[in-house]
C-alpha cells in the first residue's frame, strides 16, 4: 500500500510506524535509499534477499515511509522505484498520556505532484 498522493498528509497508524522504524532490515533500507532506487537494486545494495526486500517496502508503505514512484519506459514497460517520504518522526505524549506521532514530510514539486497523479491513474488502467 503506498501513500495516497491526494491526500494533503496522511498520518500513519503509530503501531506499524514504530514496528517498521524498529525493523533492522527496514532501517537499512532507509539508510541505502539516498535516490529513487527498484526493488532489485535494493536488494543488490542491502545484501537481503529480494522476497524479504518486497515485504520490508510494502511493510514501510503501509507506515507512510516510502513513496512508490512508476517510472513509464519507452518500450511502454513501467519500473517501480521507492524513494523515503519523510525527513523528521516525532513521538509526542499527550495530555492524557497517550502517545500520538507527527510525520514531517518533504516539499512536494509540481512535476512531482504529476507523476504521482499519473501513477495513480496508470493504476487504474
Amino acid at each position: 500500500m503506498v501513500r495516497d498522493p491526494f491526500a494533503d498528509e496522511e498520518v500513519p497508524e503509530i503501531e506499524s510506524l514504530l514496528g517498521a522504524l524498529e525493523d533492522p532490515d527496514c532501517r537499512t533500507i532507509i539508510r541505502q535509499l539516498d535516490e529513487p532506487m527498484t526493488a532489485s537494486e535494493l536488494s543488490d545494495d542491502c545484501d537481503i534477499p529480494l522476497s524479504t526486500i518486497y515485504r520490508k517496502l510494502d511493510t514501510m508503505s503501509d507506515a507512510t515511509l516510502l513513496e512508490e514512484l512508476t517510472e513509464v519506459r519507452g518500450d511502454g514497460h513501467h519500473t517501480t522505484r521507492y524513494e523515503v517520504a519523510f525527513e523528521e518522526v516525532r513521538l509526542i505524549l499527550e495530555d492524557d498520556r497517550s502517545l500520538d506521532v507527527d510525520v514531517s514530510r518533504p516539499a512536494r514539486t509540481a512535476d512531482e505532484r504529476l507523476a504521482d497523479m499519473w501513477s495513480e491513474v496508470s493504476k487504474e488502467l
